[in-house]
């Protein structure tokens, strides 16, 4: 049995999100990296800590990761539990963006905050 093009065309796309969020994930500096004032206030050592095991996360699983996009990981540091979110804008960052598959009319926004900041 064959999948429609329809399907196809859904898989394609989520697949093409989820390929660039791994990129930016890994490297947030293709875009932009915001933190809250949670993870504002732990010492650098710390916060640098959280950045890397964000950057290093692959944990998605279907509690996770509901879409397959990776746009979305939860984390535990020293007994806290910390959330990362990648949200999708237009390139000015006012509206969301039109198409997250494509990188030319994107803008991708990591947030790294603590889990009960959100």
């Amino acid at each position: 049995m064959t999948s429609s093009p329809d399907k196809q065309v859904a898989v394609d796309r989520t697949a093409t999100i989820r390929g660039l969020n791994d990129a930016f994930r890994r490297n947030p500096t293709v875009g932009r990296a915001v933190i809250t004032r949670g993870v504002r206030a732990l010492p650098h050592d710390q916060r640098l800590t959280l950045l890397m095991a964000v950057v290093g996360f692959d944990d998605f699983n279907a509690g996770n990761d509901l879409y397959n996009e990776h746009d979305f990981g939860a984390i535990e540091q020293d007994r806290v539990s910390y959330f990362w979110k990648i949200d999708y804008y237009d390139h000015d960052y006012d509206m969301g963006s039109p198409d997250p598959a494509n990188p030319h009319v994107t803008r991708r926004v990591l947030t790294i905050m603590r889990a009960d900041e959100y």
